[in-house]
């Protein structure tokens, strides 16, 4: 399995969106916004792929000075639990820290907040809808 940082636009790009689309939106009925996908730009878009096949992904934002907000998290389905999402989370972390990141936050669904805290995530909210789905704001200190 490779990871790697993909540009906006490209061949991958497009597997990202369709990927993200699959996984993170069509089961909730919704779609991705032309504006949203335009937004992404300036962001760290990471893949995880076999060969030319998208396994998973993600992105990093910039939050504010020394804060960094990961987003989009998808692994096929028949792949999660095989260490993707784990492999995805140590690479998007190692990048922050490059960055000079001092922080990784996240909006997490609350059915993934037990792979978060593996990873040692804390919960750091209350909970909250968003997407139709309960979230919680989770953290980690990147030092």
């Amino acid at each position: 399995m490779a990871l790697k940082i993909i540009d906006h636009g490209t061949k991958e790009y497009r597997q990202m969106v369709q990927l993200r689309m699959d996984i993170l939106r069509k089961p909730l009925g919704l779609t991705i916004a032309e504006a949203e996908l335009e937004k992404e730009k300036g962001e760290v878009l990471i893949g995880a792929f076999e060969e030319e096949k998208m396994l998973g992904c993600c992105m990093l934002i910039k939050e504010e000075e020394g804060t960094v907000r990961l987003r989009q998290m998808a692994v096929l389905n028949n792949l999660q639990g095989k260490g993707i999402g784990r492999a995805l989370m140590v690479f998007a972390e190692n990048i922050a820290r490059d960055m000079g990141y001092k922080r990784l936050t996240m909006h997490a669904r609350k059915t993934a907040l037990g792979f978060y805290e593996k990873l040692g995530y804390k919960v750091c909210s209350d909970e909250f809808l968003e997407v139709t789905l309960p979230h919680f704001v989770m953290e980690k200190n990147l030092r």
